[in-house]
């Protein structure tokens, strides 16, 4: 099973400018690239300072000239945002700058608040049958001279410009959930990533045997990997863990209601969460994360991948964001290299 490293600059508060945000961000990939993980994957949002990551082909140039290693993936593009010869050209270019470590992750996104703001109708199903033209049509782009005749995109014949150096294009990864995703993304050849949030061992169980029924349907095609996304904290002691399971459960706060989608936002930042509406969350407890991710000394991490890796999850994402200051952050991405890492060989 290999790890990579799932990052984004990302604030609960204004406390931290975007510039400072963006150095420490930098850094977590540094070490990242340093400490031997196989990739670093970063995503799209727009106008959410909660998750700020506006074009992670950005990013991702930038952070090409940074690592010299590890592979550089979107974790992910968002499918109905893009045009895709636009996917099809920046993706290939981003491709060229890297020598050939990108890997392009796509979804069809899950917040209302980006549906109303850049495509105003869109719903999850939308969004879905979007990502379902896009992925074959980026495809053909980048083989040449496609014309195309969709229900949201036409055009006439068009080749990327540039193309792709990996042949005959980039890894592609799917975000899945329901069985119709993972039997899209296997039949169309692409690997799949799954995050199953804070739900816990019944659902990352499910999301796996979805995907073996999805690989069995089409037998004819080469199996993908599949990999699996989750916050992830390796405390030094206890009381260091007990600190991140209520970091992350205040995280998991700001996730729900940027989600819900009911709350005033302004510049940026979603209305503060009061203690008690956080409190009277009971299902995003510090205990229900502390069960469920994770979270846990180096040994105990250890164990909890051990049994991700024994389902068969071919690679393990380590999410990092969770509101915690960068020290803290920084510590425990060094934890997981150092003392998790090595346990996988």
């Amino acid at each position: 099973m290999k790890f990579s490293l799932f990052v984004h600059m990302e604030r609960l508060d204004a406390s931290q400018s975007h510039g400072q945000l963006y150095e420490e961000f930098i850094q977590l990939c540094e070490i990242a690239d340093r400490g031997g993980m196989h990739a670093i994957w970063t995503g799209e949002h727009h106008a959410m300072d909660f998750t700020i990551a506006p074009n992670p082909f950005i990013n991702l140039a930038d952070l090409a000239r940074r690592t010299k290693n590890v592979r550089l993936g979107t974790g992910t593009v968002i499918a109905p945002f893009w045009h895709p010869i636009k996917l099809a050209g920046e993706a290939a270019m981003t491709d060229i700058i890297s020598d050939g470590r990108l890997d392009v992750g796509i979804a069809r996104g899950a917040y209302g608040f980006e549906y109303e703001r850049l495509l105003p109708g869109l719903d999850p199903w939308g969004a879905g049958q979007r990502m379902r033209e896009l992925i074959p049509a980026i495809k053909g782009i980048w083989a040449g001279d496609y014309a195309h005749q969709g229900e949201f995109w036409q055009f006439p014949s068009t080749t990327s410009a540039p193309k792709p150096v990996q042949q005959p294009h980039p890894p592609i990864w799917v975000a899945a959930r329901d069985p119709n995703s993972h039997e899209f993304a296997v039949a169309n050849g692409c690997n799949v990533q799954v995050t199953p949030l804070w739900n816990g061992d019944l659902e990352i169980e499910a999301l796996m045997g979805r995907f073996n029924t999805a690989c069995e349907k089409a037998a004819d095609q080469a199996r993908p990997k599949i990999m699996l996304l989750l916050h992830t904290y390796v405390g030094s002691d206890a009381s260091d863990v007990d600190q991140a399971t209520r970091e992350v459960s205040v995280y998991y706060n700001y996730f729900s209601a940027w989600f819900k989608n009911e709350k005033p936002i302004r510049q940026g930042l979603i209305e503060r969460l009061t203690e008690e509406e956080m409190a009277a969350n009971a299902m995003l407890s510090p205990e229900v994360m502390r069960k469920n991710l994770p979270i846990g000394t180096a040994g105990e991490v250890i164990a909890r991948l051990k049994a991700y890796q024994a389902l068969g999850y071919d690679e393990y994402s380590m999410w990092i964001d969770t509101g915690m200051s960068f020290e803290r952050k920084k510590a425990s991405l060094e934890r997981f290299i150092a003392d998790v890492m090595p346990a996988f060989g």
